[in-house]
C-alpha cells in the first residue's frame, strides 16, 4: 500500500508555514503525515525529517512544496534526493516543478532531465542561502557602523564591585560567592574584573 508524506521547512520559529500546508493539504495529505521542521536548511540534521526518514518505506509518495524546502546544501539535497528515491525506493513530488515528480518518465531520457533539473535548482537553492549570508553579515556591519548594538544589554555592575574583586583576589572571598554577589557567570566574571582593572588602571 502506497502511503502520502509531506515535508515543510521553514528557517525559524517566526517564519509562517502556511503557504506549505495548504499546498500539501491539497493533494489530501494525512496531517498525521506532514512533517515539518522549524530550522536552517544548510544541512539535514532536523529532528522531524529524520523521524520521516524512519518513516518512509519503498513505495511511499512524498510531497514538499519546493526543493529549498527540502535544504540550501546542494551535495546534501543531491545525497537525500538519492537516499530516498534510490536506498529506500520512495517517489518525490516537487509541487511547484512538475519536472522533480519522480512517478513521471522513469526512462532514461526523463530520469536525465529529472537530474539535470535537481542539480541545477539545488544549486540555485545553496546560492540563495548564500546571498542571504551575505546581505545578512553586511546588513550587521552596516549598523554596527551606526551604533547599533546587538546581544543582550549587560548587567550593570554591583555597587560594591571594587570590594568584591579586592576581597576575591585576596582569597577572602570565595569564587560561588563572588558569582552570586555578581548575579554572573564564572566566565563574565573574569571578563568583568578584567576590564574593571584596566580601567582603574589597576594590574
Amino acid at each position: 500500500m502506497t502511503n502520502t508524506y509531506g515535508y515543510v521547512r521553514v528557517s525559524s520559529t517566526n517564519q509562517n508555514e502556511d503557504r506549505q500546508m495548504i499546498a500539501l493539504t491539497a493533494c489530501e495529505i494525512p496531517k498525521k503525515n506532514i512533517y515539518m521542521d522549524k530550522q536552517s536548511g544548510k544541512d539535514f540534521d532536523r529532528p522531524q525529517y529524520k523521524k520521516l526518514i524512519r518513516k518512509l518505506k519503498s513505495g511511499d509518495l512524498l510531497y514538499i512544496l519546493s526543493i529549498d524546502r527540502l535544504g540550501r546544501n546542494y551535495e546534501e539535497i543531491q545525497k537525500q534526493w538519492r537516499i530516498l528515491t534510490k536506498d529506500i525506493g520512495i517517489d518525490i513530488c516537487v509541487l511547484d516543478m512538475p519536472l522533480l515528480d519522480t512517478r513521471q518518465g522513469k526512462d532514461l531520457m526523463g530520469t536525465f532531465i529529472a537530474d539535470l533539473v535537481l542539480q541545477i535548482l539545488s544549486f540555485v537553492a545553496q546560492s540563495e542561502r548564500e546571498n542571504i549570508k551575505k546581505r545578512q553579515a553586511q546588513g550587521i556591519t552596516a549598523a554596527k557602523a551606526k551604533g547599533v548594538k546587538f546581544g543582550r544589554p549587560e548587567s550593570p555592575l554591583p555597587d560594591d564591585f571594587d570590594k568584591i574583586i579586592k576581597d576575591w583576589d585576596k582569597g577572602t572571598l570565595s569564587t560561588a560567592d563572588a558569582l552570586k554577589l555578581c548575579n554572573m557567570s564564572e566566565s563574565t566574571f573574569y571578563r568583568r574584573r578584567r576590564e574593571y582593572n584596566l580601567i582603574h588602571k589597576r594590574f
